[in-house]
């Protein structure tokens, strides 16, 4: 190995933040509850911001939708046929790796359009909300509109991992 090159890597793998700037994926939402601690962090955090395309509330608000949308209805979901395959295999992969990789600035299809000028605290308590209400939800569950129909175990997973991914472009000033 070259000399220069045996210098950079280490330099090229470190990942860069200030002191007392925290990739928001430590620790990594495994867990509804697990969300709602991190909702908390975010909020708490004297500087929290977004690397991605959306500015943090309409992460949150995007996030938020998921949830709602799982009771509520996806206004266009894929058709059956790629529910029951690519879709879901596509969470079967996630489901196993224990982790999600989607496009982050993707919306919901046929989603209302985010804020893009909404506040922190009330797209964070509009999250809190909906994973409050997910968690007492008794009824049926709205199939999903790529992964086809999940029990409420599945998409609690699924609504997890999706906030999990989301933290990959969240930065926590504390």
């Amino acid at each position: 190995m070259k000399r220069r090159t045996l210098l950079q890597v280490p330099l090229m793998t470190a990942v860069p933040t200030l002191p007392g700037m925290a990739l928001a994926d430590e620790p990594r939402v495994a867990s509804l509850a697990d969300a709602q601690r991190w909702l908390d962090r975010v909020v708490a955090a004297r500087q929290a911001r977004t690397t991605g395309a959306w500015p943090l509330p309409a992460v949150l608000e995007h996030l938020a939708q998921s949830i709602e949308m799982s009771m509520d209805g996806f206004p266009q979901p894929r058709s059956a046929v790629f529910q029951h395959t690519l879709g879901a295999a596509a969470f079967a992969v996630f489901s196993w790796r224990g982790r999600m990789h989607h496009g982050l600035a993707d919306p919901i299809p046929g989603a209302p359009a985010l804020r893009l000028d909404a506040r922190l605290p009330d797209a964070a308590a509009r999250l809190r909300a909906a994973i409050e209400r997910f968690e007492r939800h008794q009824g049926a569950l709205a199939p999903h509109f790529a992964y086809g129909p999940l029990d409420k175990a599945r998409f609690a997973q699924a609504h997890s991992l999706h906030i999990a991914n989301h933290q990959d472009e969240i930065l926590l000033h504390v």
